[in-house]
């Protein structure tokens, strides 16, 4: 499932600079509060005080919520009128954010030293670790790295592809990945896959501008280059925290090998062992997932217990006519049913539910808090299916985090860190168990025995398991880029061999350096860092356990539902209160009661999926 802004995308919260959620059309940026002057005042002569850097804060704050909203307002016009105007009007603001941004952090550093109290100094560390894409110095750089950022978004969004020859239908990315979610023709799939990989060409030369620029722009606020100011923004020194990443991964891996190997084998029953050979990487095209990310679209190739009860819920939404009204409405009840407020009427009257006929827009998920006011929305093309019904979860939980921190400093309106923002909506959806479907009429009473289990827990594996490794590597590629360790002339050698190494999953045909498959996912060409959704695969678990024991759940944590619980609601509503106004271990604190990550209760949630896979892997060739 692909997610942002999952959904995934409120950049606003780890891309301040260039991606952040907008206001709605209805607010046009020359209505917009008139934003503050790039420049911020020169630093005085005399010695910087405590009592100095209280006031810049505060100053920052409020100039911060005026440049933001402005902002906002003209990226959400562009995400959902996508032409050349509305690219150089977001190019246009988002100059003048960086500009006032990068002069702000400058500004701050005459702080550095000083006992400053503890809201001020965290306030201060987050504006210099905010910009996910930083402004150089230089305005004519500034400029150019504003104008970058903005087509190279514009070319995703705007991505067609149109038959080998051009002369064919033209599909767009929900079209083609209609394809690669439904087809099981391995030449159909091969040309969707070959078709939007080859979108992201152009992008190639605009993304090594966006690279030097950017590291142009993290070196004038102190940092090496773009990949250690986004390492250094999780309460720990930057190279601690890639450490801390790899150990995470370690916990999951042996889990994930134990999938990859059981399907792989159920992929080379359908397509060949000729084009599935044991030992070998996955073909990318053939897991039902434009980027492999995930694996569900193609449960029904895997699935191990055919002609048990049914888990059709998108059948389900279909038969009863839900439209996506409908479905955001079923989504908002269960946030409501742990006690938390109804989201406001301005959400039902300026999110975009649906894909308009007659213009070009962003599709891909995200969640918004237009006016840092609570001026909340989502941005979706829903279908009625069951990827979009938990997609909708998902984004609303970002809502839900935004709704109860609106009220702090706008520094301080992010989650603890990135990784929470996407944890929160995943860990709901953990309750989306068949008992809840039920109460929501969406399923008729499954019958609980062992192979129903095996396959419920198979379909969640597909997506969440899956996706671990493809989490982790996106950054590692970046990382890798900014620092200079890969080199443009191995752009797509290196994001391969990446694949190869934590996915175990393959190019379809021969790749060379004109293409750049990295620009075929969102995340790259937007700039939006990408490790906040491994961490979210992690902490998604230890949030519902800590939830579901909230809750005085009883029984296997795969079976556990927060649903109706205003005693899990009220855990939950501790956490999402304090916004990023403290170190992101004591928000972790606050909802597990322990300060460190741990991929352990992921672990214990898919127990029973994992001892039965080890029984299906005996006498197979695993790994690659």
């Amino acid at each position: 499932m692909t997610r942002t802004p999952h959904s995934l995308i409120r950049a606003a919260l780890a891309a301040l600079s260039l991606a952040a959620p907008a206001a709605s059309a209805q607010t046009p940026a020359a209505k917009a509060t008139p934003a503050p002057a790039a420049k911020t005042a020169p630093a005085p002569a005399t010695k910087a005080t405590p009592a100095e850097a209280k006031q810049f804060a505060e100053k920052l704050n409020a100039d911060l919520k005026q440049l933001w909203t402005r902002q906002a307002t003209a990226e959400w016009i562009k995400s959902t009128y996508i032409t050349d105007d509305t690219e150089r009007n977001a190019a246009s603001v988002n100059e003048e954010v960086m500009a006032y941004v990068n002069n702000a952090i400058k500004d701050s550093r005459r702080f550095d030293g000083l006992k400053l109290d503890a809201d001020t100094a965290r306030m201060l560390h987050l504006l210099r670790v905010s910009q996910t894409l930083p402004a150089p110095a230089n305005p004519k750089q500034r400029s150019e790295l504003a104008s970058t950022a903005a087509k190279l978004e514009g070319l995703y969004g705007k991505g067609k592809y149109c038959g080998k020859d051009g002369k064919g239908k033209c599909r767009d990315l929900e079209e083609l990945s209609d394809v690669m979610a439904e087809s099981r023709n391995a030449d159909e799939l091969l040309d969707a896959w070959t078709g939007w990989h080859a979108i992201s060409r152009p992008m190639r030369p605009l993304y090594t501008q966006l690279v030097d620029l950017s590291n142009a722009g993290a070196k004038d606020i102190g940092f090496n280059d773009l990949g250690t100011l986004w390492r250094s923004s999780y309460d720990m020194p930057p190279a601690e925290f890639e450490t801390e990443a790899q150990r995470l991964w370690g916990q999951v891996k042996p889990m994930y090998d134990e999938l990859h190997c059981y399907v792989r084998g159920r992929l080379a029953k359908q397509y060949g062992e000729a084009k599935v050979p044991a030992g070998k990487p996955i073909p990318a095209h053939l897991l039902g997932n434009m980027w492999a990310q995930e694996w569900n679209n193609i449960y029904p190739l895997v699935e191990p217990f055919p002609g048990q009860a049914s888990l059709d819920v998108s059948s389900a939404l279909v038969k009863q006519g839900y439209d996506s009204q409908k479905m955001v409405k079923l989504g908002e009840k269960f946030f409501t049913s742990l006690g938390l407020k109804p989201l406001p009427q301005t959400f039902w009257e300026r999110s975009q539910f649906n894909k308009p006929k007659d213009r070009d827009v962003v599709c891909h998920a995200s969640a918004w808090d237009v006016t840092y006011d609570n001026d909340l929305r989502i941005k979706m093309c829903i279908k009625p299916t069951e990827e979009d019904l938990v997609t909708i979860h998902h984004e609303l939980g970002h809502n839900y985090y935004y709704t109860y921190y609106y009220k702090l400093p706008v520094l301080f309106q992010a989650g603890a860190n990135d990784g929470f923002h996407e944890a929160i909506g995943d860990a709901l959806t953990l309750s989306i168990t068949p008992a809840y479907l039920q109460q929501a009429g969406l399923l008729s009473a499954v019958e609980k025995n062992d192979k129903n289990v095996i396959n419920l827990q198979l379909k969640d594996a597909l997506e969440k398991v899956a996706f671990l490794p493809f989490g982790l590597l996106v950054d590692q590629w970046r990382w890798d880029v900014f620092s200079g360790k890969v080199k443009p002339a191995d752009y797509n050698k290196s994001w391969w061999a990446l694949r190869t190494k934590y996915q175990g999953v393959g190019a379809p045909v021969a790749r060379t350096e004109q293409d750049f498959d990295a620009g075929a996912k969102y995340h790259v060409p937007a700039n939006v860092p990408y490790t906040r959704y491994f961490l979210a695969r992690i902490l998604q678990f230890q949030f519902h356990k800590a939830l579901c024991e909230a809750a005085g759940h009883k029984g296997a944590l795969n079976e556990c539902s927060i649903y109706g619980n205003k005693a899990a609601g009220q855990r939950l509503q501790a956490m999402l209160e304090l916004g990023a106004s403290k170190p992101w271990p004591d928000a972790l604190a606050a909802m597990t009661g322990t300060r460190q990550m741990d991929a352990t209760p992921m672990l214990e949630y898919f127990a029973p999926l994992r001892r039965w896979l080890q029984e299906q892997n005996k006498g197979q060739k695993c790994g690659w």
